[in-house]
């Protein structure tokens, strides 16, 4: 496992280990989205990893699709946030926030009746969303206009300002899973035409606005991508899943990223291929892998130069002290999927660390 334990350098931050904890939507924030003392402790319980990427949080009010996440648009949510960064850095730890907007994955009952928006008209379909109301299916989306575009990549300017208000080493562009910036990625989700629709520069170029803008506020070298060219998760499919791997792979060079976070495979296994060989070619910088590794698994690949970093999801959420963990070779916990967003501390912060005579 040497090669998990290597120091890395991830842009402008140097991180001691290759096991970073993936970005975990986990439903703990109070009310009007605001980060609380509970999810401080759950981060620092984490501090350990090389970095942590903190869950989905939305870049500006008006778009939430898991009812409790947490936001970053108000000033009582940077300060809500403070008492994580706070807590991570005393404990030793690295943490970046990752930047959302929910797209067609919103629904009027969790925010004050709006339509949810997105690139075309096209619902998510097969599965359904939780609200104050139990779960409700997904509604079709507005079709937005290019000239409302700019006031969505403000907000995430002015998301990445608040950030690094409150404390963070980075953020994270939420890229991925079916979400606004992938939905217009892929072109399952995006059937418009224009500036913004067709081929992969046009269906890109709202992603890339936004990177743009929020490494005009932190420097690309605190800015990480996460991107799902293959997760069918939300509905999602694109027809050259590997040719837009290899052209998007290419195009991040221009930003000097901290690192390109890529989730290898797909939710349900209904879309199969190998984007990550294609992104290691063409992508100059540091490279994030996701999905389904063994923490043997993820080494062997670090060791070839496959990846650079493995990011870890339920193995963090189970266990707080994850690196160590694998270090000792101790067993780990295993999750409990009833409370994976269940409100207060239990399968959140009451998972128990090794004991002291496995550590030794």
């Amino acid at each position: 496992m040497t090669a998990l334990f290597s120091p890395l350098q991830l842009g402008a931050n140097t991180v001691p280990n290759r096991i970073f904890m993936a970005p975990l939507t986990r439903c703990r924030a109070g009310t009007e989205h605001l980060p609380n003392a509970l999810m401080a402790k759950y981060y620092a319980q984490r501090a350990s990893a090389g970095l942590i990427v903190a869950e989905a949080t939305m870049a500006m009010a008006g778009n939430s699709s898991f009812w409790h996440e947490p936001g970053i648009y108000s000033a009582a949510q940077v300060a809500g946030w403070k008492l994580t960064t706070d807590a991570v850095h005393a404990a030793g730890g690295r943490i970046f926030l990752q930047l959302w907007h929910g797209g067609r994955a919103c629904h009027p009952l969790l925010n004050d009746g709006a339509q949810p928006v997105a690139p075309s008209a096209i619902p998510i379909t097969g599965d359904e969303v939780h609200t104050p109301q139990d779960k409700q299916p997904y509604v079709v989306p507005r079709e937005l206009r290019d000239d409302e575009l700019p006031t969505i990549v403000a907000g995430f300017r002015q998301a990445a300002e608040n950030a690094r208000a409150a404390g963070f080493d980075g953020v994270e562009v939420h890229g991925a899973n079916g979400y606004l910036l992938d939905e217009f990625l892929r072109d399952g989700a995006n059937k418009r035409g224009g500036a913004y629709g067709g081929l992969p520069e046009n269906r890109a170029r709202l992603m890339l606005e936004v990177i743009d803008a929020v490494s005009g506020v932190w420097g690309g070298d605190r800015v990480g991508l996460r991107i799902s060219l293959l997760n069918s998760y939300n509905s999602m499919i694109d027809s050259d899943p590997i040719g837009l791997a290899t052209w998007l792979a290419g195009r991040l060079n221009d930003f000097g990223l901290a690192y390109l976070h890529a989730m290898r495979g797909d939710f349900f296994g209904q879309q199969k291929g190998d984007v990550m060989t294609p992104i290691r070619a063409h992508y100059k910088g540091v490279l994030v892998a996701n999905m389904g590794y063994s923490a043997a698994e993820a080494s062997a690949a670090i060791a070839a130069g496959q990846v650079d970093a493995v990011a870890f999801g339920t193995g963090f959420l189970a266990n707080p002290d994850l690196p160590g963990r694998i270090k000792a070779g101790a067993a780990l916990n295993k999750p409990n999927p009833a409370t994976f967003y269940s409100p207060g501390p239990e399968g959140y912060t009451d998972y128990p660390r090794m004991r002291a005579e496995v550590m030794t």
